[in-house]
């Protein structure tokens, strides 16, 4: 169903703040009169900032517009709790509005419809539903972890054509074009966190930072970087450290997760700031589920995965991924690295069925978004 022409322009203000608002839900909120002008507007701030409802009441103030008896258009429920910031329902009947339209209840179980109840009591009329498909594909891992308790995975892989992503002595720099790659790190500023692997971190050295990425404005969020390494091998000369000392702009938190135990290590790491936990499974690795719903218990929304064939695997595997974005390059390489070690499967029914939502050329590359359909 394709939402209203106020709904929309909810949807297009939230998606403004797709940067910035984690571990909140990206919110949009457009306030209209009877006669259709729109009174005020606005989206979500960061964390501890003002919701959306409440930076619209404000916008409308701010013109010396009245907003009694006006229909509120909100891509969330509004909130019913105290937070970092006050209950939006009550704004919202302090302001006297005549009606609120919401495109998705908020599984928050803090909420969970106690803001449409409030609302309702209240004498206000509830309408819900109105762009619910846009504002579920806009909020993924917020409603992932209030759902289901994990973070919303998405797997990144830069490939050929014939699915490799690295020659067979793993040259990778760089099979896709610059494009392809600014735009991957515009996927990273969405997210809440980075995951990689120890293997990636030995092999690439990488920074996993937002350098490619325009707009970011005059204080970038770095994503939090999350490091699988069983065996707590991360160097402590790690590049990826450089973001995360403390007086360098936004320092960004660094967890790694190890199966096996080196005390001095561990401290040594400590001392860099990063934040150890151990999470071995029966066989000696880390315990990737536990490992998302720790990070689920840590607020992230939307993990973005850049790693290697053996932890894109593993990942697959153990069921932990639910998206895969993939830039293909226009060209063949032959015997190489794969996207995803994992198997072998005994029949074609074991594979990981996906559907494809997006295709688009990015330079002179192709990017695919596909979701996991069960």
């Amino acid at each position: 169903m394709t939402a209203s022409p106020f709904m929309l322009k909810a949807l297009n203000i939230a998606s403004q703040a797709m940067r910035i608002t984690t571990p909140n839900p990206r919110v949009g909120c457009v306030i209209v009169n009877c006669q259709g002008q729109v009174l005020g507007q606005g989206h979500t701030q960061k964390a501890g900032g003002l919701h959306a409802e409440m930076v619209a009441l404000q916008d409308a103030a701010n013109q010396g517009h009245s907003v009694e008896g006006a229909t509120v258009y909100v891509t969330l429920e509004p909130c019913s709790h105290h937070g970092r910031t006050g209950p939006c329902c009550d704004a919202l009947i302090h302001a006297k509005v005549g009606k609120v339209v919401s495109a998705i209840a908020d599984p928050n179980p803090l909420v969970a419809g106690q803001g449409f109840d409030r609302l309702k009591a209240a004498g206000i009329e509830v309408e819900i539903g109105d762009g619910a498909l846009q504002a579920e594909q806009q909020n993924p891992g917020f409603l992932s972890r209030m759902r289901r308790q994990k973070p919303w995975v998405r797997l990144k892989m830069a490939a050929s054509l014939d699915g490799q992503t690295a020659l067979q002595n793993g040259q990778s720099q760089w099979i896709t074009g610059p494009e392809a790659r600014a735009d991957g790190h515009a996927w990273r500023a969405q997210a809440c966190a980075i995951l990689t692997g120890i293997g990636t971190v030995l092999e690439d050295d990488p920074l996993l930072d937002l350098r490619l990425c325009a707009n970011l404005g005059t204080e970038p969020r770095l994503p939090h970087l999350v490091i699988v390494d069983s065996k707590l091998e991360t160097p402590l000369s790690a590049k990826l450290f450089q973001h995360s000392q403390p007086g360098t702009p936004a320092p960004r938190q660094i967890w790694i997760y190890a199966a096996k135990d080196h005390p001095e290590k561990r401290a040594a790491l400590a001392a860099l700031g990063a934040h150890i936990t151990l999470l071995p499974n029966e066989h000696g690795k880390v315990d990737l589920s536990a490992l998302m719903t720790d990070l689920a218990q840590r607020e992230v929304n939307e993990l973005h995965v850049e790693a290697g064939q053996k932890l894109n695997g593993s990942l697959i595997r153990e069921a932990c991924v639910d998206e895969v974005l993939v830039y293909l390059a226009p060209k063949l390489l032959g015997i190489g690295q794969g996207m995803a070690r994992w198997g072998p499967l005994e029949d074609l029914s074991q594979g990981l069925s996906l559907e494809f939502t997006e295709t688009q050329l990015i330079g002179k590359d192709l990017r695919v978004l596909a979701r996991v359909t069960a």
